[in-house]
């Protein structure tokens, strides 16, 4: 490290500090990331505006830049990892904070038969990173999980993932389910993975194929968005 990058993150401004820790974010350094939170609670930033400003602020240029094909997986990976770094200051404080600015729960998890998770947890990561809480079931996940998270967690999103052509009929069983047990009215859900396609998410009932990780964290971000339009309209 030269002289000129040798700084002290305490020397910043509040505007400059929150465009560090989203550089830091970017680089995927951990302890910088940390620090900088750590830093702008010190300052009395509220923990909302912090996870606003500077965490979300800093994952959604991640997740432009992905979706752009300028970051790739591993990078992205380190990016998270990073931002898990100030979620770990910030967790405990808004879990008891009176204000709750998360955009909701998201269940997610790869569907019975498959054990591919990479992809899922890109998304897990993505919408983490846009302000939902998630709820990552991980792989091989039968219908009964997912109802049991729903009825668990009441989440605004279910996500399902696939990658095999075998296992990609099984999310149709976990809408039919859904369906039946009056599920569908406040929950939206989401489907994804490599050989899925909009025309097969039309068929099995499902409104939502994100194409790729970026692209269904903006999604879920905007379906919420929406409804939030909406009530206020009401």
């Amino acid at each position: 490290m030269s002289v000129e990058d040798d700084f002290d993150l305490n020397d910043l401004d509040d505007k400059e500090l929150v465009e560090q820790i989203q550089d830091d974010l970017y680089d995927g350094l951990d302890t910088e990331v940390t620090e900088g939170t750590e830093i702008l609670l010190a300052r009395g930033w509220d923990a909302n505006d912090v996870l606003g400003e500077a965490l979300v602020g800093g994952m959604k240029i991640v997740g432009v830049d992905f979706r752009d094909g300028i970051l790739f997986v591993p990078e992205v990976l380190k990016c998270a990892g990073a931002m898990k770094g100030g979620m770990g200051i910030l967790r405990p404080i808004l879990a008891e904070s009176a204000e709750d600015t998360s955009l909701g729960k998201f269940v997610i998890g790869t569907v019975k038969g498959d054990i591919h998770d990479i992809g899922k947890n890109l998304v897990a990561m993505m919408c983490e990173g846009a302000g939902f809480e998630v709820i990552n079931l991980g792989i091989n996940n039968p219908v009964e999980n997912y109802l049991e998270a729903i009825d668990e967690h009441e989440p605004v999103i279910v996500g399902m993932s696939a990658l095999l052509t075998t296992t990609m009929p099984y999310m149709g069983v976990v809408v039919e389910e859904m369906e039946k047990r009056g599920m569908r009215k406040d929950t939206h859900i989401m489907c994804g993975g490599a050989p899925l396609n909009q025309e097969f998410a039309d068929a099995i009932g499902v409104p939502a194929y994100g194409r790729d990780a970026a692209r269904s964290a903006e999604m879920a971000e905007e379906h919420v968005l929406s409804l939030r339009k909406k009530r206020d309209h009401r």
